[in-house]
């Protein structure tokens, strides 16, 4: 959708600490340029919030405007805030990434899946992407439907050889999972709500309460599969074509429920109110800023050990035959539930410990520990990049490279080339 009149500059709002200017700068650029519709971007460092900007409508069709308070739903995004629930039980010793999915919940086991560690099953390693079983979202609360689908489902390939982006089963992983080790057996949603978003006090829910007010959601501008087809410089063409194959691995893993398989259907009051945690997280910018910020500068505010942060900021282990990914259609690195920085994926610092993932459409967020950096900024126009959205890009390169004289967080040409699996 593409707005009948620009965003005035008055509609843009908030404040940054002295010296992140050129963060407001490239905000405020992003709406002249008639890129955005609504959008948030805020960062934390060592603990403390520097940027809080939003700006535009929230809704493109009526010009609802874009509060403080609105949320927003960040598809993607969401599986990195999902995980840590799973490292705040790693913290607590309930929970080791190196034993096997079945020591905590032996069902999984069927299926070839006895040996699957958690480590591999949270960095997409698994084979575990599609789920066979037709599902509807009434299944999508902890059912005994979802559970015994997830534990009966074989492996698209040997867990271990190869990954593949679980774009969907992802965080219903994790949410069984979390269900097992948790010794109250909270399902994620429920375990997030008490556990994660409380303690940091973080407007973000996994599964939309029913006494929200509708009025502060931000309404998702989308686009529909065959519109893919005609941003091909943007989206990765292997990609696109699976993605329009139904037949595909790529397309089934994004299609159940069907319902899931129209990215304006996340609108619907139904689907945000189910518990899908690789996709439908909904909330403020600044509090998944403010998450990542408090694992960047620590974890104090969730109790995450050196430990558990030692191995957020290790390099993700690389399956047996490479990192082509078997859903994306093209070289990625995963590790425990998040997006590693990789040579066509640059951000962060250079060390590469950082760690986040982004969501449909362009929004981004994820935790640099060597520079405390906490980063989140979403809209609700979708554009058509996997990642590197040019106008998330743009404000992370001001954030990094003018602010902080860190790295380039844009990929050289050569390297921007390489999208495709060779």
């Amino acid at each position: 959708m593409v707005l009948k009149v620009p965003v005035p500059p008055a509609m843009v709002h908030g404040d940054v600490a002295e010296g992140y200017g050129p963060v407001a700068d490239a905000f405020r650029r992003n709406f002249e340029q008639g890129r955005e519709i609504g959008a948030a971007c805020a960062v934390y460092r060592d603990g403390r919030k520097v940027v809080d900007l939003w700006g535009g409508y929230r809704d493109g069709r009526t010009y609802e405007p874009w509060q403080r308070d609105t949320i927003v739903p960040v598809f993607s995004t969401s599986k990195g805030v999902a995980s840590m629930a799973v490292a705040v039980l790693h913290a607590r010793g309930l929970l080791d990434y190196d034993e096997r999915v079945a020591t905590y919940w032996p069902e999984f086991a069927a299926a070839g899946k006895a040996d699957v560690t958690v480590r591999q099953l949270l960095s997409h390693q698994a084979g575990l992407p599609v789920i066979d079983q037709p599902l509807d979202l009434p299944d999508l609360f902890g059912s005994a439907v979802l559970a015994a689908a997830l534990a009966e489902q074989r492996p698209a390939w040997t867990p271990g050889e190869r990954h593949g982006y679980h774009g969907q089963t992802l965080g219903w992983y994790e949410s069984e999972l979390v269900s097992r080790v948790d010794p109250q057996g909270r399902h994620l949603g429920r375990f997030f709500a008490e556990e994660v978003a409380a303690p940091l006090d973080l407007g973000f829910h996994i599964g939309l309460p029913e006494n929200t007010d509708r009025r502060r959601i931000a309404r998702i501008h989308g686009f529909r599969t065959w519109e893919m087809m005609l941003h091909i410089t943007a989206m990765p063409p292997a990609f696109a074509w699976a993605f329009a194959n139904p037949r595909s691995l790529t397309a089934r893993a994004f299609q159940n429920p069907r319902v899931l398989g129209i990215p304006e259907n996340i609108n619907r009051p139904d689907v945000q109110a189910a518990e899908i945690p690789a996709v439908n997280g909904i909330g403020q910018v600044r509090s998944i800023a403010r998450l990542y910020g408090d694992a960047a500068a620590g974890g104090a505010g969730l109790g995450l050990t050196a430990s558990t942060l030692d191995a957020l900021k290790s390099p993700a282990q690389t399956p047996t035959y490479g990192c082509a990914d078997q859903v994306l259609r093209l070289p990625t690195q995963y590790s425990l539930g998040y997006i590693k920085p990789f040579p066509a994926f640059r951000f962060g610092s250079a060390s590469g410990t950082a760690f986040g993932t982004m969501g449909l459409g362009g929004s981004f967020g994820f935790a640099d520990p060597d520079t405390g950096i906490g980063f989140a900024y979403a809209m609700n126009r979708l554009g058509f990049r996997l990642w590197d959205d040019p106008r998330e890009v743009a404000l992370r390169e001001a954030l990094f490279v003018r602010v902080l004289g860190e790295m380039p967080q844009r990929p050289d040409t050569a390297r921007a080339r390489a999208r495709t699996v060779r």
